[in-house]
């Protein structure tokens, strides 16, 4: 695991270490609350419904640092960010909640949720039952689990546990390897981080290959280290489902016209790797429409 990765988890597994809340007092409440919004579904239905195919979805994330760029929009509103992604034609919107190295808050993801009528991820650092439990308390759809921080046992448990209350999870991959472990453990909606977590460069080609490796069935989002239309089309064409898009959003002068930009684009049929690697087709009426794509 590269420093900076290990350092934020170190902190989050500290702090989870020194939780002393009832975790199954925790579960009961997180399995009660209001039932959440289809994070997955509303991805799937933008990317593969409709009699020629769907188009690209976009899951706009508000975001006031990063620890490879700084301060992005340390002063937001995460409301008015979130509207503004909503109405640009955003399918979901990803919320960062920590606040050491990302300055965001739970209360950024309450206020977005309160401002939009669309899916609302938590993007953290996951690492606990009760942090599963506290998405779900706050009101997300769906969290992240990344695969590079977390082994194969605790990406199980959480993966489990995020479908006992119901929340759909992003399970984010760099390489092969841990494309492999998250399909193995059942992961139905695949995140593909395009930034080397070792140099923090983006590799464009790191999407293009394992999104050939990713079984139809499962949903495909590109993230990290995209810019603009091409680099929109381009995942699109290479048949991802959607892209999660934080600094280029956050920081454009007209953010619901940025959003608008990245939409729509033809979901094309992913392709099989050189390999083999395993494909099942898709039986639903969405899988027809989507094959039959321009």
């Amino acid at each position: 695991m590269p420093a900076y990765l290990a350092e934020i988890v170190a902190a989050h597994r500290r702090r989870a270490a020194d939780d002393r809340r009832d975790v199954d007092d925790l579960v009961r409440r997180a399995a009660a609350s209001p039932a959440p919004a289809g994070f997955r579904s509303a991805l799937e239905i933008a990317a593969r419904s409709g009699e020629h195919g769907g188009g690209l979805a976009v899951v706009a994330e508000v975001k006031r640092r990063s620890p490879s760029k700084g301060e992005l929009a340390p002063g937001l509103d995460a409301a008015s960010v979130a509207d503004d992604y909503a109405a640009g034609g955003a399918t979901c919107v990803s919320v960062l909640t920590d606040a050491d190295y990302f300055g965001g808050s739970p209360e950024d993801l309450v206020a977005a949720k309160r401002a939009v009528g669309i899916p609302v991820l938590r993007k953290d650092f996951t690492v606990s039952i009760a942090d599963v439990c506290d998405a779900r308390l706050m009101g997300a759809d769906a969290l992240l689990l990344i695969v590079a921080a977390l082994g194969d046992d605790e990406l199980s448990e959480l993966l489990g546990m995020s479908r006992r209350v119901s929340l759909d999870a992003l399970v984010e991959v760099h390489d092969e390897e841990e494309l492999a472990r998250a399909l193995a453990l059942g992961a139905d909606l695949v995140g593909v981080n395009q930034r080397d977590l070792t140099t923090f460069e983006v590799d464009p080609h790191r999407a293009g290959r394992l999104v050939r490796r990713i079984p139809d069935e499962v949903v495909a989002v590109a993230e990290s280290g995209i810019g603009g239309p091409e680099d929109a089309r381009r995942l699109a064409a290479a048949g991802f489902d959607a892209v999660l898009v934080g600094e280029a959003l956050v920081t454009a002068p007209d953010r619901r016209a940025a959003v608008g930009e990245l939409t729509g684009y033809p979901v094309r049929p992913r392709t099989r790797d050189a390999d083999g690697g395993v494909r099942h087709a898709r039986t639903t009426g969405l899988t027809r429409a989507r094959t039959g794509s321009p």
